[in-house]
């Protein structure tokens, strides 16, 4: 399930002089900025923006205070502590904005409050929207706590700003829910009706039943389950009803589909299972050409090895390097070396995001982020170089701050911006419902540790992966096949009153039909699942993904 919410930060200025500090934040802009001829500058896209900003930044030297990207008007802004600075920025397209703050003050800021101001659940960032060091303190930041908190930041006037948050900063990994399936999960109950809904899904185990798709207009057949032979449900009958995963479905198994011999690797943002802990994968990598995955590094902590199953039946990788505190990320590598991990995103929709490069955060930026609890949720980046104290000695450095919500389970999940890998979910506070902040372990600082490689270079299935699409009058397609060079097996089609589909072919970038063997006619039933081969279908829509490692 897809879950997108407007996010709403809920917080409260506590203290006479906090809420000085509070409205220094507000002023400190407007006083310290120049005179404003934004309506000069030019526009640029975030990606555009973004390199002209690392190169004005080196032009700049000690002169820059940081940047960000204005989304609203699609303008760059620069901090710099001169009117010199200044119309060299202009002179590039850019806002110029004279601050007090230079970089080197906010820094020496954030290694003050290292020093004097260490408390279990506080949060700081450099923010260059108000030029000073954004302070977050949540919920259990009380009496010594605070004093100590407000002690160190009222020696920092102007350079600081505080606030408090109704949350409670904590790591994003979950506990393992309870098994619905056992080791033989039971198929859900059929849908009926002209008006069908979906058919159930079919619990975790090793020969897992999908449940049977409803009969009608837009029923769906039931998600295969998770296990070494998963089934999918049975396709629907009717005008437009969509097949589950027939018997050739699910992945994970001798029949799976899943690119000639190699298993089909899981996508950013999937449920992963370790030590009694759930976490989500966060990008698949490969490490001198071997298959592998990031993730968030106190659930590498948590245990060497992880499955796609909570049954613990479906291992599929061990860490080979996991590190928490003061960094966040892991490196698991696919215990099976030809497996074959496609660089993409699940958007919790039926589709994934091709992921062909990482790249630094900036303030302003637009993001997603996929995770095994809440889905896909999006917001922006802003502050870098975040500090988070998580109790118990935990504190994590270097950390991207964002205001995109996340729960417990979708820690390591992927955040992203488009085609880029930008975060690994770290932790936060508030959640789905009632927002607030979300930090996220850079990508960039993960791949220069490990010597993991993300995107294209890292092999995948690539374009022949994934799974089929129906043809434009046939019902649609039955369950995805593996990801795999030549594309694996799909499941059976529905049958329909257009003919049902063929079974699915490894999806491509070509448009077109179904793969595999003809869908049935007016009466005929589903047609047998044929490997697909490089003639995928392209953009239409895909059917009810199978079960096991998609």
């Amino acid at each position: 399930m897809s879950h997108r919410r407007v996010k709403k930060r809920n917080v409260a200025i506590g203290g006479a002089a906090i809420a000085a500090l509070g409205a220094a934040a507000i002023l400190l802009p407007n006083a310290n900025a120049s005179p404003d001829k934004s309506s000069e500058a030019r526009t640029f896209s975030s990606k555009a923006a973004v390199k002209l900003a690392r190169s004005l930044a080196t032009d700049l030297g000690d002169s820059g205070a940081g940047w960000y990207y204005d989304n609203g008007s699609r303008k760059l802004v620069m901090n710099v502590t001169d009117e010199n600075s200044a119309e060299d920025v202009r002179a590039k397209g850019a806002v110029a904005k004279i601050v007090k703050n230079s970089m080197a003050d906010l820094k020496g800021a954030t290694k003050t409050l290292s020093s004097d101001a260490s408390v279990p659940g506080t949060a700081w960032s450099i923010d260059p929207v108000t030029n000073q060091v954004r302070v977050t303190a949540d919920r259990t930041v009380t009496g010594a706590k605070w004093a100590t908190l407000t002690k160190a930041t009222g020696a920092m006037d102007g350079l600081v700003s505080v606030k408090r948050s109704k949350g409670e900063f904590k790591r994003f990994d979950g506990e393992e829910p309870a098994q619905p399936g056992g080791e033989g999960g039971a198929a859900g109950d059929a849908g009926a009706g002209d008006e069908a809904g979906a058919g159930g899904a079919g619990g975790a185990g090793d020969a897992g039943a999908g449940g049977a798709g409803g009969a009608g207009d837009a029923g769906a057949g039931g998600a295969g389950g998770a296990g070494d032979a998963g089934a999918g449900g049975a396709g629907g009958a009717g005008d437009e009803g969509a097949g589950g995963a027939g018997d050739a479905g699910g992945a994970g198994g001798d029949d799976a589909g899943g690119g000639g011999e190699a298993a089909g690797g899981l996508d950013g943002g999937d449920a992963i299972f370790g030590g009694g802990a759930r976490c989500s994968l966060g990008f698949n990598v490969t490490v001198d050409g071997a298959p592998g995955f990031l993730t968030a590094g106190h659930c590498g902590n948590a245990s060497q090895t992880w499955t796609s199953d909570e049954a613990g039946a479906q291992q599929v990788g061990t860490v080979q390097d996991s590190k928490f505190p003061e960094n966040d990320f892991a490196l698991v590598m696919y215990d099976d070396a030809n497996t074959q991990a496609a660089s993409t995103v699940d958007l919790q929709n039926g589709s994934t995001q091709d992921i062909g490069r990482a790249v630094e955060a900036s303030v302003g930026l637009k993001v997603q982020r996929s995770g095994s609890t809440t889905g896909l949720s999006d917001g922006q980046v802003t502050g870098l170089n975040a500090t988070v104290n998580y109790g118990n000695g935990d504190i994590v450095n270097g950390l991207i701050q964002t205001d995109v919500c996340a729960e417990p389970g979708d820690s390591g999940g992927a955040m992203f911006a488009e085609d880029a890998a930008v975060g690994l979910t770290s932790g936060g506070s508030g959640d789905c419902t009632q927002g607030g902040e979300t930090f996220f372990q850079p990508v960039t600082a993960a791949l220069e540790a490990t010597g993991a490689v993300i995107g294209a270079d890292a092999g995948g299935g690539g374009d022949e992966g994934g799974a089929g699409g129906a043809g434009d009058d046939g019902g649609a397609a039955g369950g995805a096949g593996g990801a795999g060079d030549e594309g694996g097996a799909g499941a059976v089609g529905g049958a329909g009153d257009q003919g049902g589909a063929g079974a699915a072919g490894g999806a491509g970038e070509a448009d077109g039909g179904a793969g595999g063997d003809a869908g049935a006619g007016d009466e005929g039933g589903a047609a047998d699942a044929g490997a697909g081969g490089d003639a995928g279908a392209g953009d239409a829509g895909a059917g009810d993904a199978g079960a096991g490692l998609n």
